[in-house]
């Protein structure tokens, strides 16, 4: 921290992994102290104030941003399920407190990013920022031209809402493989907007995260970036 105040839930954001939102609900609901005080919403910290969330100490951390390839069969999850393991069991032990920011389920490989960033997991998840998400899919049969009419022009009504999403043929010589590009990040959502229409997807693979991509990383490898 600066010799000069910053913000409370700034500062909350970028040393407790939260959103600056989720900092002004912790604030609001009465859960962080000021050098023993209750704080306040507009509240500013100094240097040598001492912040306690819920009677744990938040010091001051570094900011730290990871990219990894996830491969299949690992969920991002902090806990197994059942005999399936976690993308932190890639990881050394000083890295398994970082978020990942967004998921893939445990059948789908590729990009992604793990952060202590809170605003920054924020901004690149919340629809609202719309960040370009890049998969490259294999589904089990060629799709036919009115299928994928109704995807990327009309939508597909899903029960959450409509599914519209931006196909690019991968190659010439087949309608099974497609780049997907989508701002969204629905649960499984590419998976169910093919199933809408008869279509299983085989093979899902996110290249790229906003401005961020695998740059050659193999699965399982991970790398630290800067924003």
């Amino acid at each position: 921290m600066q010799d000069e105040q910053i913000r409370l839930n700034k500062f909350l954001s970028t040393n407790y992994g939260i959103s600056r939102r989720e900092a002004d609900e912790l604030i609001s609901a009465g859960k962080v102290l000021i050098n023993g005080a209750k704080a306040t919403l507009g509240a500013r910290v100094a240097k040598d104030d001492e912040v306690l969330v819920s009677g744990k100490t938040i010091l001051e951390t570094k900011l730290r941003y990871f990219a990894l390839n996830k491969p299949v069969g690992y969920v991002c999850s902090r806990k197994r399920q059942g005999d399936t393991p976690t993308i932190y069991e890639l990881l050394p032990h000083d890295l398994q407190s970082l978020k990942s920011v967004g998921r893939l389920d445990k059948d789908s490989s590729g990009i992604i990013l793990l952060t202590n960033d809170g605003d920054f997991s924020f901004k690149m998840t919340h629809p609202s920022f719309h960040k370009i998400k890049i998969y490259e899919v294999e589904i089990d049969r060629d799709l036919a031209p009115l299928h994928r009419q109704m995807i990327s022009e009309f939508g597909i009504n899903l029960q959450d809402g409509r599914s519209k999403l931006g196909l690019e043929r991968l190659t010439e010589k087949s309608d099974k493989k497609w780049r997907v590009i989508m701002s969204e990040g629905r649960n499984r959502q590419i998976r169910r907007t093919f199933e809408a229409v008869g279509y299983k997807v085989v093979k899902l693979h996110r290249t790229a995260f906003g401005p961020y991509s695998l740059s050659g990383l193999k699965p399982g490898e991970y790398t630290e970036f800067k924003i």
